[in-house]
């Protein structure tokens, strides 16, 4: 979520978190690349996001559906917000121990759960990393890169949000970025994506951090609305702000002439959507990426080599689309690739 989706400050200081360093962990192998844990046990462990948050509630969601199906045994444990990056990886190096064969890892930040993926690695464990990338150079000094990664392009996402901004600008304008924590790398891909997407005959006026957080979203764009009186439209790095901001430019009397395109398809921004606040929401599947992640742990289980890269669904949803969006939510409602399904059998 950002994730998504979702908050994210580094807990390891002096490792930057660089975007190269981040996307090389899809070409980058681990020492048990074959993804066989050292036992086969198909009893998996995973540390997740936080639950204050519903799109890490749709992640859980996923993964115990595909525990229920398979027939495994999934241990899961949350942190207690999406900023809590210290007492994730404490529950992440209380689990590090036990008898798990395969640790699926959501990490608040790109280094925070480094420490105890090395403990993991250390007896040979298969790590499955979903949603937010682990800093490869930080894995990698750590001898604890994942098997596999699987998880939104969060630059396609945010293409695919700056595409739609331009059908609904034909005539351009200026238009204003609401991203997550400065300096978040996935913030960073989205609103990077956007800005490519649009085209050249839209102008981002200002960019502005609002910590993944709805009322520091309203209050932002409530701001932005003033300094730009002409403002066309509004990016927004994930829905929870962009509800923020749909309440900022309600407040000022401009729904529907001011446009808001957000990325993550949590249910309210669904119905958003169908209601006509949001124009639009590029709609990630945590379900999908949860149920994915345990796929993933089950053919490990059985000795089988898993897909470094595994791209997550993404679909845009309109007003046209919201319905069936709706009716099909936490899941996808097309069709996508799963690589994982059949290697799982």
């Amino acid at each position: 979520m950002f994730g998504t989706f979702t908050a994210r400050r580094t807990a390891v200081s002096g490792i930057a978190l660089a975007v190269t360093g981040v996307l090389a962990l899809s070409a980058c192998g681990s020492g048990d690349s074959s993804g066989s844990g050292s036992s086969g046990s198909t009893k998996f462990a995973a540390v997740i996001k936080g639950l204050d948050n519903p799109f890490f509630q749709s992640m859980q969601q996923g993964i115990d559906a595909q525990a229920k199906t398979g027939g495994v045994d999934v241990t899961v444990q949350a942190a207690n917000s999406i900023t809590d990056t210290t007492g994730q990886a404490d529950k992440l190096t209380g689990l590090a121990g036990q008898d798990f064969g395969c640790y699926i890892v959501n990490p608040i930040s790109a280094t925070n759960l480094v420490q105890g993926l090395a403990k993991v690695a250390q007896s040979k464990k298969t790590v499955v990393n979903i949603d937010s990338p682990i800093d490869a150079k930080a894995a990698k000094a750590a001898g604890a890169t994942p098997a596999t990664y699987i998880g939104t392009d969060n630059t396609a996402a945010g293409k695919t949000a700056g595409a739609q901004m331009a059908k609904l600008l034909p005539q351009g304008g200026n238009v204003a970025v609401i991203g997550g924590i400065a300096g978040d790398v996935t913030s960073g891909a989205r609103v990077t994506g956007f800005k490519e997407g649009v085209g050249s005959g839209i102008k981002v006026v200002q960019t502005v951090a609002a910590d993944w957080d709805r009322q520091t979203a309203l209050t932002a764009a409530t701001d932005l609305l003033r300094a730009h009186p002409d403002l066309k439209g509004f990016f927004v790095a994930n829905d929870d702000m962009g509800l923020g901001v749909a309440r900022a430019v309600a407040n000022a009397g401009k729904t529907g002439k001011v446009h808001i395109i957000s990325v993550d398809g949590i249910k309210d921004a669904l119905s958003a959507v169908k209601a006509g606040t949001l124009d639009a929401t590029v709609a990630q599947y945590p379900y999908a990426i949860g149920q994915m992640g345990v796929e993933a742990c089950q053919a490990a289980a059985k000795g089988k080599t898993l897909p470094k890269n595994v791209a997550a669904p993404v679909e845009l949803v309109t007003k046209a689309d919201a319905d069936k969006a709706l009716a099909s939510t936490p899941k996808p409602f097309g069709s996508y690739d799963d690589p994982f399904k059949t290697l799982a059998k």
